[in-house]
């Protein structure tokens, strides 16, 4: 379907009528905004609250609700009497982050609802803009600021080096297209359900991922145990050293054999370093010295493990990786991977990796150090008990995971379609 002028190509039947276009300068006025820090605010007490630029960062909905944000107060012992009211948030209010290293995030906004009467302040480094007149329906500017049109231009107004910023000035150029107040209301209610329904998949795989930790913690302390097929108890575990039950991989790549390079990430296991580092080489041009990792191994950078820098191969692609990591197996009489790998989240393991660090600068983990840690081993057949059952609830958090991402995606292509 093609784009009709101030027209967006999707909208409800019922509309017809061209939208209205304008600077956003026209339309709202900008309010000054205070220049507390994160030293003059808490999240215990106080007559004021404050939004401070990070809360506008790493905020995803559109819609700012007050009544079901972790908001912090200014400070008691600050004197706010000085400030105008007229400087306080009002229902419909956009906070916009002035500043990011990142120009997606450059000019970033949310929309104040559901004030209840609380006392709020735009803070340091944020930008806030009234609307005028009425113009404007709550919670559609809010959205409006989320579509292509409208973050183009944000960008193309951005200015700066490392830190891209953006001013009232700049921000007061951009054009803005809207619709009757009706069509408005409709709108900013279609998103503001949408939003409802990802906030409640979001809450969905946060209690998911809450229960697994707890059920995580009872298994590896065995206040919860498995039966086998017949109902009937497995036997004790038994606790040995690491180092009885891992095989250290100094298999290096000879001649060159193999000429994947990967790294370990904390969040994707092993990379193509080629995708992790796209725009230089990091890998030496003889790999000679590097390990090569096959189906089973287990590496980990010792200076970022602390971080989950852990990975598990799973394929049976063979690769390399630098010597800087550490790279292991599992003797298979004693453990099987599925087992270790969640014995590597366990609390048992976190306790016992804190207390092993080596360095000042950095926390290093060594082999060395791994090795002496001690594990808690069940039968072959309860750990295979134990990873089915922690597989399941990965599956069911994976799940939710995905219905994330499609009606984020949804959304995204929504916001660039209802909005001209």
């Amino acid at each position: 379907m093609e784009k009709e002028k101030n027209k967006p190509v999707l909208r409800f039947s019922t509309f017809k009528e061209e939208w209205k276009m304008a600077p956003f300068g026209e339309v709202v006025d900008f309010k000054v905004t205070n220049s507390f820090s994160r030293d003059n605010l808490n999240y215990e007490n106080g007559l004021v609250k404050n939004i401070h630029y990070g809360d506008v960062h790493t905020k995803f909905n559109t819609l700012f609700d007050i009544t079901k944000e972790n908001v912090p107060f200014v400070n008691q012992e600050i004197n706010v009497k000085r400030i105008s009211e007229d400087f306080y948030c009002k229902e419909g209010d956009l906070i916009f982050a002035d500043a990011s290293e990142d120009l997606n995030d450059v000019g970033k906004s949310i929309e104040i609802i559901n004030l209840n009467n609380e006392k709020l302040l735009s803070g340091l480094h944020t930008l806030m803009a009234r609307p005028k007149d009425s113009l404007f329906s709550i919670g559609f500017v809010g959205y409006l600021f989320k579509s292509n049109n409208v973050r183009s231009q944000i960008k193309k107004q951005a200015q700066g080096s490392k830190v891209l910023s953006i001013n009232v000035g700049r921000i007061s150029k951009i054009n803005i297209f809207f619709p009757s107040l009706l069509e408005q209301t409709k709108i900013a209610s279609f998103f503001s359900s949408v939003d409802k329904k990802l906030s409640q998949l979001k809450q969905k795989k946060n209690l998911l991922e809450q229960y697994k930790k707890g059920v995580m913690q009872k298994i590896f302390s065995q206040e919860l145990r498995f039966k086998d097929e017949n109902g009937k108890g497995f036997p004790d575990w038994e606790k040995n050293k690491l180092g009885v039950v891992l095989i250290k991989n100094s298999n290096k790549n000879k001649g060159q054999k193999y000429s994947l390079v990967q790294s370990v990430s904390n969040k994707h296991g092993f990379i193509n370093q080629d995708e992790m580092f796209e725009d230089r080489r990091v890998a030496s041009k003889d790999t000679s010295n590097y390990y090569v990792i096959e189906k089973g191994h287990f590496a980990y950078n010792p200076s970022r493990i602390d971080v989950g820098s852990l990975a598990y191969k799973f394929d049976d692609i063979i690769s390399t990786i630098s010597p800087l990591y550490i790279s292991f197996s599992a003797k298979k009489e004693f453990l099987t991977d599925e087992y270790l790998l969640n014995w590597f989240k366990s609390e048992q393991f976190i306790k016992q990796m804190n207390s092993s660090f080596e360095g000042s600068v950095r926390n290093t983990l060594s082999y060395e150090s791994l090795v002496k840690m001690k594990i808690s081993i069940p039968s072959l057949s309860e750990q295979t008990k134990i990873a089915n059952f922690l597989s399941a609830l990965d599956n069911k958090i994976n799940h939710c995971q995905l219905q994330i991402e499609k009606t984020e995606n949804w959304k995204k292509g929504l916001l660039q379609q209802m909005f001209c």
